[in-house]
C-alpha cells in the first residue's frame, strides 16, 4: 500500500454499512463526454447537419439508442437507428486511440478501492466494445464486475444496470454508494435504491436526500464513501 492511499478507521470500517462501490465510466472515471460529443458532430457533419450545443445537454449520459434516436429526430437526418450507432461507436474508438485521459482523483480513488478490498463495478450505458477499449487505459483490474449498455433489456435511467450489478456484487442496493455524472445516471442509481454520489461533468446537479454533490474525484476517498450510507442507515 502506498502513501497516497489512506487508511481507513477500523473503528469506522466495522461500523459503516457500505458493501461495494459502483462506479459510471463516460465524464465519472475518463474525460470522455467530449470526445462523445465530437464523435456525433462528426458524423452529422458528414451526413450535411450541424448539432447546436444545446443538444449536448440532451444527450449526455444516455444511453447510445436514446442519444441517437433524439439526434436523427431532432436534425431529420435520413440514416437508420442501428447504422448510425455503428458509426458513433466507431468514430468513438478510433478519436480514443492510445491513452483515455483519466478524471482528476480517478485513479487514486480506484486504487484505494482495490487496496481495500472494497467489492466494485464499473456499469456504464456504453456499449461492450467501448468499455473493453477503455479498460485497457483504466485498468480491468479494478473491477469484480462491469455492466455494459448492451447487456441488459433497459439501461440508464432505468435501475437495471445498477441492480444487476448490485447483485452481481452480492450487495444490498441500499448499503452501495453509486459515483455518476449525469441526471440519466443518477436516476438509475437512484431508482435502484442506492446512495449517489454525483460529480456533475456537463449539466448541474442538485443535491437531494440520497443525493451527495461534489465538484471532483479528488474531494472522494474510502472514508467519505462510509459515511454516506452510515449516515443514511
Amino acid at each position: 500500500m502506498t502513501s497516497s492511499i489512506p487508511a481507513v478507521d477500523s473503528r469506522m470500517a466495522k461500523g459503516s454499512a457500505l458493501q461495494a462501490v459502483l462506479l459510471d465510466m463516460d465524464g465519472t472515471l475518463v474525460d470522455t463526454e467530449g470526445i462523445w460529443w465530437d464523435a456525433e458532430v462528426g458524423i452529422f457533419a458528414d451526413l450535411g447537419h450541424v448539432l447546436a450545443e444545446e443538444h449536448r445537454e440532451v444527450v449526455v449520459g444516455g444511453p447510445m439508442s436514446r442519444s441517437a434516436s433524439y439526434l436523427i429526430e431532432a436534425t431529420g437526418a435520413d440514416i437508420p437507428l442501428a447504422e448510425l450507432t455503428i458509426l458513433l461507436n466507431a468514430r468513438f474508438a478510433e478519436l480514443i486511440d492510445g491513452q483515455v485521459p483519466m478524471l482528476p482523483g480517478a485513479r487514486r480513488l480506484l486504487a484505494e478501492l482495490a487496496a481495500h478490498e472494497i467489492p466494485t463495478a464499473l456499469v456504464s450505458a456504453s456499449h461492450r466494445s467501448v468499455i473493453d477499449r477503455v479498460l485497457r487505459s483504466v485498468g480491468a483490474e479494478y473491477f469484480h464486475l462491469t455492466v455494459a449498455g448492451d447487456e441488459v433489456a433497459r439501461t440508464k435511467p432505468h435501475p437495471d444496470p445498477y441492480l444487476l450489478a448490485a447483485t452481481g456484487l452480492g450487495a444490498d442496493p441500499a448499503r452501495c454508494v453509486v459515483i455518476e455524472d449525469t441526471h440519466t445516471g443518477v436516476a438509475a442509481a437512484e431508482a435502484a435504491g442506492c446512495q449517489v454520489l454525483a460529480v456533475p461533468s456537463v449539466v448541474p446537479i442538485d443535491p437531494a436526500p440520497t443525493r451527495t454533490v461534489v465538484r471532483s474525484l479528488e474531494e472522494v476517498d474510502l472514508p467519505f464513501l462510509h459515511t454516506l450510507v452510515t449516515a443514511r442507515g
